[in-house]
């Protein structure tokens, strides 16, 4: 039977919550430790608590900057700008109205994308990039992964109008399937779930989460032509688990410059919920040595 997931406070001790206007939005950031910058891009359905059970291992090293992307948690729900490069946008905008020259970015899910498209643009920014369990547009490599199509809520997702409609009063019952999938079946800690059906309840919040989804074309887009026009030249980590795998890093390798690749055995999408240790394993060694990286697969 697996372990009970443990309970944790939704807001550790030493985080500071902060709203910071950045690119015509305001988002709600938490704010831990001290030291160089690592800036964490959550997902779907996910806010910047995706991160609690990794923020006392960071902060002892980094200041961590973990937002909640726009659109989700408390910061504006938008009424447009869902799609990647305007996210990458307000990552940016996000270190400048921070004081800070230059970070680490972590992304996972939705949060991929805009990290991805940031480390391309400005590579003078983003020290390193970690990439978890998402598709790069249709960059080539993700075949088998996409062999039967793309999941089904993408498409439920990007309809107008249709989600808000069919989900408004249902909100806790479908996040929680997003969840427990995400942890093969174990669920997590209901504090943090009790947040994010929260931050995803009522019309206004499913629609701002669907479109991410709704702007997939315009992201899909922009990846390619930066894919096609330049190369990721920062040091970079493709972590993948269950169902994801290798595709994003099978994507990664033919456009990246330094690319080491890992897989998290036993563990479901939202990594850093369920299996926070093993991330944190690969994290650490990583961000202290940016230029270190190892080109063959270590899993």
């Amino acid at each position: 039977m697996p372990a009970a997931p443990r309970r944790v406070p939704t807001r550790p001790s030493g985080i500071e919550l902060r709203r910071v206007t950045a690119n015509g939005v305001d988002l709600n950031v938490a704010l831990a430790g001290e030291g160089p910058a690592v800036l964490l891009l959550h997902g779907f359905p996910h806010t910047w608590q995706l991160w609690t059970h990794l923020l006392d291992g960071l902060a002892g090293q980094y200041r961590v900057i973990a937002p909640d992307l726009r659109g989700t948690g408390t910061s504006t729900h938008a009424k447009d700008g869902y799609d990647a490069g305007t996210l990458a946008t307000d990552a940016e905008a996000l270190l400048d109205a921070l004081g800070e020259s230059s970070a680490a970015v972590v992304g996972i899910d939705a949060g991929t994308p805009p990290a991805f498209l940031l480390a391309m643009r400005r590579p003078d920014l983003v020290r390193q990039l970690v990439v978890m369990e998402a598709l790069l547009g249709g960059l080539p490599g993700a075949e088998d992964f996409l062999a039967h199509g793309a999941p089904w809520w993408f498409g439920f997702h990007s309809v107008p109008g249709l989600a808000e409609t069919v989900l408004t009063g249902h909100e806790a019952q479908y996040i929680e399937w997003f969840l427990r999938t995400g942890s093969l079946g174990e669920g997590v800690d209901p504090l943090i779930r009790d947040a994010f059906v929260h931050a995803y309840t009522g019309a206004e919040a499913l629609r701002c989460a669907c479109s991410f989804y709704r702007a997939m074309p315009t992201t899909t887009e922009q990846i390619q032509e930066a894919a096609g026009t330049g190369r990721l030249t920062v040091p970079t980590m493709a972590i993948g688990a269950r169902p994801v795998g290798r595709a994003l890093e099978q994507q990664l390798r033919p456009i990246t410059d330094h690319l080491v690749g890992h897989i998290i055995d036993d563990c479901g999408h939202i990594i850093p919920l369920h299996r926070p240790e093993r991330l944190l394993s690969l994290l650490e060694p990583f961000l202290a040595s940016p230029q270190t990286v190892v080109e063959p697969r270590t899993d």
